[in-house]
């Protein structure tokens, strides 16, 4: 059996539904609150769903049963304040997964984040060694939470201490795709203007105010769900060398590019509205990331990523313009 944490989530969900699609009996552990978050894995058969409060009893109770974790679960919202809350749910509950991992050598892949990496002065090279992750410089206490588990792995490797029998970190990038909207303000750009895109309405976006850039022209590595769903697949069939794996399309994209693309996918013109960034993000934000995917690349891993036009075009067609737009 596999356990995926934060298997209603957004990454999660979307791993959740090609897990079950194979075939393989999966588990869930997360919270589904009162909106209509179950509707991201209501698709798809699932062994058990187990509230985060009763994980411990569960990994005691199904221990025999449980072959292979994803961690997919955090407090994933980069405006989050509550700090302890953010440690609580992203350094000491990967800690106690990972020992449990390491006991019962049962192999590990979790998520990190491109937030990482900070405002990218170090580059953007996935690194693992305790000297190299020492360098980043993380903006918010959600990067700075999936980094301080990361530095914690590589002192744990570097001491020869417990370690699972095969593991992975994955330093997602900037992800969209079905199953993201219960995430509120933290839904990807994409979705949530997806709505006033077919109405013809204009869009929202920040001014820059970097003497680099020009309006729209910030760029991201915009990554589609799908691509890093086929990723976490082959790393459980085809398992690379232990260690942090960038996830990202490799090409970093403008703010319009990927606006484009998707009024192109509802057959309408673009019309963009410039507002200045909040100066409350305003130092923090970040004008440029591109994953470098070389080693992914020379651990075996062959399948190109979608551009935003690609992955858009997908995103808009089988998901956000259907009847049931869940994976």
């Amino acid at each position: 059996m596999i356990l995926v944490t934060g298997g209603t989530g957004f990454i999660g969900s979307n791993l959740v539904g090609a897990l079950a699609e194979r075939g393989a009996r999966v588990s869930i552990c997360d919270t589904l609150g009162t909106g209509d978050k179950w509707r991201n894995i209501a698709r798809h058969e699932i062994d058990e769903i187990v509230d985060p409060s009763a994980l411990e009893e569960f990994l005691t109770r199904r221990r025999a049963d449980i072959d292979f974790i994803y961690h997919m679960g955090a407090i994933s919202a980069t405006t989050e304040t509550d700090v302890d809350l953010i440690a609580d749910s992203n350094l000491r509950l990967s800690q106690t997964l990972w020992r449990w991992c390491s006991e019962r050598r049962v192999p590990f892949i979790y998520a990190s984040s491109a937030a990482t990496y900070g405002d990218g002065a170090h580059g953007f090279a996935d690194e693992d060694s305790v000297e190299a992750l020492a360098s980043l410089r993380p903006l918010n206490a959600y990067g700075w939470s999936k980094h301080a588990f990361d530095r914690w792995v590589a002192r744990q490797i570097a001491a020869e201490k417990g370690v699972p029998p095969h593991w992975a970190g994955l330093k997602f990038f900037n992800v969209y795709g079905p199953n993201e909207h219960h995430k509120g303000d933290m839904m990807s750009v994409v979705t949530k203007s997806y709505p006033g895109a077919v109405a013809g309405d204009n869009v929202t976006l920040f001014r820059s105010h970097h003497p680099d850039y020009e309006n729209g022209g910030q760029m991201r590595d915009f990554v589609y769900v799908r691509d890093c769903v086929d990723l976490m697949l082959w790393m459980r069939d085809s398992p690379p060398a232990t260690g942090l794996y960038n996830v990202g399309s490799g090409r970093a994209q403008t703010w319009l590019a990927l606006m484009s693309a998707l009024y192109n996918a509802v057959d309408q013109p673009l019309e963009i509205k410039w507002v200045d960034t909040p100066i409350e993000i305003r130092d923090r934000y970040q004008y440029f990331t591109q994953a470098d995917m070389s080693k992914l690349r020379a651990a075996g891993y062959d399948k190109a990523f979608m551009s935003v036009e690609e992955g858009v075009a997908d995103y808009v067609e089988r998901y956000l313009s259907a009847e049931n737009r869940y994976a």
